[in-house]
């Protein structure tokens, strides 16, 4: 059956060319140095680690050496291509509340960076997950403290540059200060972004990158979202003894970021599958932030004015976004256990909500890393009958939605997306389809 005239089949296709567009191994290439005169040292840490370490170790030249490691989460160490050597160790660790073995890689690769020279080189490999995976706690602070605070910021509502500033302060190893812990050798980090905006300073917390957030600020974000850390550490910030590198910090002279992936250049490459099938695509933007159920409730309203002829864009087409938006997880007041899912999920309820089963109008929301917060799915699928199948098996979406349950849901109607880890991470992934 022709793409066209299969929903489903169309908006995953769609999201497999932007995730295909993301892989490392398309994008390494061009931003490989050449070899030093002395050692190659490649770190790293993010849900794509596995990948970036498999393709640089396929793109680095045979006879040039080349060591090191990398620190990914369990479960997304790609399978080894046939005859390519292990050159780069990649281990395993726990996203996206840190554990004892990231902590043991964090230590192993500052490690592996002390005593190197000028003719040097560390190539850093970093993307989206890395803050978790890649975990050394400033002094006073235990893996514990480090664990409790993550977990807290996660239910916050907090937004990813927020979460990542009080992380940058929290750590021996964050904001910049791995980079100026490799000095003086050469430093060159290629990043996936999975952040609005692509700041590299964000992405990972930028462990390679100068920070120009402050003690002060992270004080800030941990007041507002009532969060504690013990009373050493919360004195130490007020008095600026946990500042990261800053802009111009001579430890970091000389080094170089390279952006090989961004959510903007999968977006481009899912509007152009679209336009291959005689779509129109629209893009709305890469950098939709904001609570996951009320960004579902305005995509809504926008596929709406379409299907119903009130909008500039035409049916038929496709409207693509990108972004993290965020789930704020409130207590229940019974008591009653929380129920699964994540960001995408928590989109698509909004979203199936606000559509209230309008005709033409179909959907598809997943995270380009293949998990949707810590479940086994990527996203989810609206159709214009998902509240009527649902209703129909007795689940209500507004039940859901207060217990901050996509995944039972959506799982009861069969229309979780499952793709598995895609090793790579260009974040939100969200395309509406208007017949």
């Amino acid at each position: 059956m022709p793409l066209v005239n299969d929903p489903r089949a169309l908006l995953r296709h769609l999201y497999d060319a932007a995730v295909r567009r993301a892989l490392p191994l398309h994008n390494t290439a061009a931003f490989l140095p050449p070899p030093p005169k002395g050692r190659t040292v490649v770190i790293g840490a993010g849900k794509a680690g596995g990948a970036m370490a498999q393709a640089v170790e396929a793109l680095w030249p045979a006879d040039a050496p080349l060591s090191g490691l990398v620190v990914t989460r369990y479960h997304h160490i790609p399978p080894r291509p046939a005859g390519l050597p292990e050159r780069i160790e990649v281990v395993e660790a726990s996203h996206p509340v840190p554990d004892a073995a990231g902590l043991a890689a964090a230590q192993r690769i500052l490690k592996l960076v002390q005593g190197l020279t000028a003719d040097d080189l560390v190539l850093c490999l970093i993307s989206g997950g890395g803050s978790a995976l890649l975990t050394l706690p400033a002094e006073g602070l235990t893996l514990d403290d480090k664990q409790r605070i993550n977990r807290e910021l996660l239910l916050s509502g907090a937004h990813i540059g927020e979460m990542n500033t009080v992380r940058k302060h929290l750590s021996r190893i964050k904001g910049g200060r791995l980079a100026a812990a490799c000095a003086p050798a050469q430093v060159v980090t290629l990043t996936i972004s999975d952040v609005p905006g692509d700041d590299v300073s964000v992405i990972a917390s930028g462990p390679t990158v100068a920070d120009a957030s402050t003690c002060a600020d992270a004080l800030a974000i941990l007041d507002r979202y009532r969060i504690a850390v013990p009373a050493p550490v919360r004195a130490a910030l007020e008095r600026s003894e946990l500042e990261t590198p800053k802009p111009g910090d001579a430890h970091l002279a000389g080094h170089h970021t390279h952006l090989i992936a961004t959510p903007q250049q999968s977006l481009e490459a899912a509007a152009e599958a679209a336009r291959a099938l005689g779509l129109q695509a629209h893009i709305l933007s890469d950098e939709i932030e904001g609570e996951s159920r009320e960004v579902g409730k305005v995509h809504a309203a926008l596929a709406r004015s379409v299907a119903l002829g009130r909008s500039c864009f035409e049916a038929p087409c496709v409207i693509l976004s990108g972004g993290e938006t965020t789930v704020t997880v409130k207590p229940r007041p019974d008591g009653a256990p929380k129920g699964r899912g994540g960001r995408a999920g928590e989109f698509c309820l909004g979203l199936a909500q606000a559509l209230g089963g309008q005709e033409r109008v179909w959907a598809l929301a997943a995270d380009t890393d293949g998990i949707d917060g810590v479940e086994d799915n990527a996203g989810a699928l609206v159709t214009p009958d998902t509240l009527a199948r649902a209703a129909a098996l007795g689940h209500k979406v507004t039940d859901h939605l207060e217990r901050n349950d996509a995944y039972g849901y959506f799982a009861a109607i069969g229309d979780l997306v499952v793709t598995g880890p895609t090793h790579t991470n260009v974040n939100d992934f969200r395309a509406l389809l208007i017949l």
